[in-house]
């Protein structure tokens, strides 16, 4: 009987896993399911660029997927019911009900505008490619002396405050959050962020947080008011409540628990990755958010859940921090190098050649998505019950 593999979500995490385990099984004993709710890859760490009108390479995945044995299904992810081992997927014409005996949870995260009322009525986001096609519509709209407000000073925020800033500099643009942008840097990284911001003539306000976004309105934490022509939401990030509603043990903020091997702790039959997972370690309780998880888990699980249904042993998963990349526009840019542990080094990269090693790293992911490896894979038999199915030695794969 074929083992069926389910994977949600088609992010930096997903994608990769789905491919690398179909590398290592055989096609006629194990499929492997891929859902997504879009047809294209979103390539988030650059919807920045997209929102200030610079063209962007938009990657389908079944170009991706050709020839890897994965079957792919474009569809939204509607309940998980744990105990039938079935998703419910909404395809736009119909419900589909998937059964698996594997499934990998792979629905990352997005911009959390449920914490602080007004932000879905009056801000953008730059979650989904048409999304970011809506942000430039609108940038572009803007009568010159307009002002652009970005909330949140993280990685996002900053980014797309330097994007706006640099591309529009006819635009007032002011960036809002409650700590100073970049104090998580190391002293020189900081330094060079702040340089930067003031040299696009953007306006920092920080010490305190956004209470309500109203219409043409901010109003703060400490009563002032700030007002604007279009508004940017970065404040933060939140996974979906799917984990859960299906009744996975997850953390506070609805991150599901995972252990060394990422696989659920209160479901066995179940791993999850990127950002939706809280995985625990040196690090802390749970990663930063950002794609660089995706990249760390997505080929770890394909791994444990090859190894699971072939009958073999593997490591526990490690991690450790290597960079931080913040694009600042086109001309400039800082690269914060980090500890194992995420603390920062006071080694950076700044101006182009931090826009280079950026551009490196997202594209270097591009790689890893056409050829998800294990570089030298073999296909192994199905396991079932402690007993090969079919007997005889693992064959290299084509």
């Amino acid at each position: 009987m074929t083992s069926r593999v389910l994977v949600l979500g088609a992010g930096y995490a997903g994608l990769p896993a789905a491919k690398r385990i179909a590398r290592q099984v055989y096609r006629d004993e194990v499929e492997v399911t891929l859902v997504n709710g879009t047809a294209d890859f979103v390539e988030r760490p650059r919807l920045h660029q997209m929102a200030v009108g610079q063209d962007l390479t938009v990657i389908p995945l079944q170009k991706y997927l050709g020839g890897s044995g994965v079957r792919f299904l474009q569809g939204w992810v509607q309940s998980i019911d744990v105990d039938a081992h079935a998703v419910s997927v909404s395809t736009g014409a119909d419900v589909r009900h998937l059964s698996y005996d594997i499934l990998v949870y792979a629905l990352g995260s997005s911009t959390d505008v449920g914490a602080v009322p007004g932000v879905r009525e009056h801000a953008l986001t730059l979650d989904a490619i048409e999304w970011a096609a809506h942000a430039w519509d609108a940038v572009r709209g803007l009568e010159p002396r307009a002002t652009v407000v970005v909330c949140g000073g993280g990685l996002t925020g900053i980014e797309i405050a330097a994007e706006v800033a640099e591309t529009m500099p006819e635009l007032s643009v002011r960036l809002v959050s409650a700590s100073q942008p970049g104090h998580w840097l190391s002293d020189k990284a900081r330094r060079h962020l702040h340089h930067v911001l003031e040299f696009l003539s953007i306006e920092v306000t920080s010490g305190a947080r956004v209470c309500e976004v109203q219409a043409g309105n901010l109003i703060l934490s400490n009563g002032r008011s700030v007002g604007f022509d279009l508004g940017f939401w970065a404040g933060g990030f939140g996974v979906p409540a799917l984990a859960r509603e299906a009744g996975l043990a997850v953390t506070a903020t609805g991150r599901a628990r995972v252990d060394d091997r990422l696989q659920s702790v209160s479901h066995p039959d179940v791993y999850v990755i990127g950002d939706a997972a809280a995985v625990c370690g040196s690090w802390g309780d749970e990663f930063a958010m950002g794609c660089r998880t995706g990249g760390f888990t997505g080929p770890k699980v394909a791994d444990v859940v090859a190894a699971r249904l072939t009958g073999r042993e593997v490591e526990p998963f490690k991690f450790r921090y290597i960079h931080e990349c913040i694009s600042l526009g086109r001309k400039h840019g800082v690269v914060q190098f980090l500890n194992a542990d995420g603390s920062v080094k006071q080694r950076i990269l700044t101006g182009r050649k931090a826009i280079m090693y950026k551009n490196a790293t997202l594209n270097g992911g591009r790689m890893v998505f056409k050829h998800s490896g294990p570089a030298l894979a073999r296909r192994r038999h199905l396991v079932k019950d402690g007993a090969r199915t079919i007997s005889g030695t693992s064959r290299q794969s084509a």
